[in-house]
């Protein structure tokens, strides 16, 4: 046969294998990683996976970044029960298990999303509330709008309103270039390309997970490495359920919302007073900017009851560096509310 024949045949053949490949390879994620958790369904039918740990001690909400799930927090979640309390750790719409989202990831919307969840939830209010990064920002809203819902509140690394409003020419090519390899990354999850790269990694093979994440994104390669190390600080068993949820294309798509949406969720208006009666935890990264330390430790100083850490040898991922650090800082607020109440 010539080769255009055999062209002809291939052309077609490798995208009809590419998707059979997923299709397969979903099913077999469905099995092999059920939730951990329980679902509650959102007023626009919208199913949100919690991770509840159950039991009678107070309780611990845990928000995650921009692009975690309640995975991340598994360590947490331990550190926390080994201490008495409840814990519930939420997949965010679109991210873990729960359900794709159905409106825009406006931070309105979130809040909104939030709330609904942590009433449908039937947790003892008020929470201990504990945000990493995005998930911070989101809860300093969250405690702004609902302070009787919060009875502490911790935030880890969070980000800063500043660091994307106003938006630098930096800081815009950057998220544009980021949106664009999430949707990119949505297009290759949906033939299989992602998972033959995250199959061959957890296998061992290292080679063709590097081409093709050079060859899908270039440059934006490092940021694929730096989650892959991110996520390697996780206990070794649970690196296959995260990978599960990346070989969707809907993480990738929210991935990408997120980010085109950021600077508007930034500007978003802030009211920290509505919230200075929580005692509240800020722990910086030692990573952090210094500019990005200060506001950190401008916002615990606004609470009656403020504590700030540097956690010198944290990177951003502050809860998988030190597991312990949200339960100690939890305890430290519990204890100083309580002294001031004595006073």
């Amino acid at each position: 046969m010539p080769l255009w024949f055999w062209l002809l045949v291939a052309v077609p053949a490798l995208p009809a294998a590419g998707l059979l490949y997923q299709w397969l390879g979903t099913r077999r994620d469905r099995r092999a990683f059920p939730s951990p958790g329980r679902f509650v369904e959102l007023k626009d039918g919208c199913r949100i996976h919690l991770h509840d740990t159950g039991g009678a001690g107070p309780c611990v909400w845990l928000e995650a970044g921009l692009a975690a799930s309640s995975i991340g927090w598994r360590r947490v979640m331990n550190s926390f029960t080994d201490a008495g309390f409840r814990v519930i750790a939420m997949d965010r719409a679109g991210y873990g298990w729960s359900a794709p989202a159905s409106a825009p990831r406006r931070m309105p919307q979130l809040v909104g999303e939030l709330r609904q969840a942590i009433v449908l939830s039937g947790a003892p209010l008020p929470l201990i509330m504990v945000g990493h990064s995005f998930g911070g920002l989101l809860l300093r809203h969250y405690a702004a709008q609902f302070p009787v819902d919060v009875s502490a509140l911790v935030l880890l690394d969070p980000l800063e309103p500043f660091e994307y409003h106003p938006l630098s020419p930096e800081n815009a090519a950057r998220l544009r270039r980021g949106a664009a390899l999430a949707r990119r990354g949505a297009l290759l999850a949906r033939f299989g390309v992602v998972r033959l790269a995250l199959d061959v990694l957890l296998a061992g093979g290292q080679t063709i997970p590097k081409f093709l994440a050079r060859i899908s994104s270039g440059r934006g390669s490092a940021v694929t490495t730096r989650l892959v190390g991110e996520v390697r600080k996780l206990p070794a068993e649970l690196w296959p359920a995260v990978a599960a949820h990346w070989r969707q294309p809907r993480a990738f798509r929210t991935l990408a919302e997120y980010l085109e949406l950021l600077p508007e969720n930034c500007a978003f208006p802030l009211h920290p007073e509505a919230a200075a009666a929580i005692p509240t935890g800020v722990v910086s990264a030692g990573t952090a900017p210094p500019a990005v330390v200060e506001a950190h430790r401008q916002t615990a100083a606004r609470a009656a009851a403020g504590l700030h850490l540097l956690a010198a040898a944290s990177g951003h991922w502050v809860h998988l560096d030190q597991p312990d650090v949200a339960r100690n800082l939890v305890m430290e607020l519990l204890h100083l509310k309580t002294s001031q109440e004595r006073i």
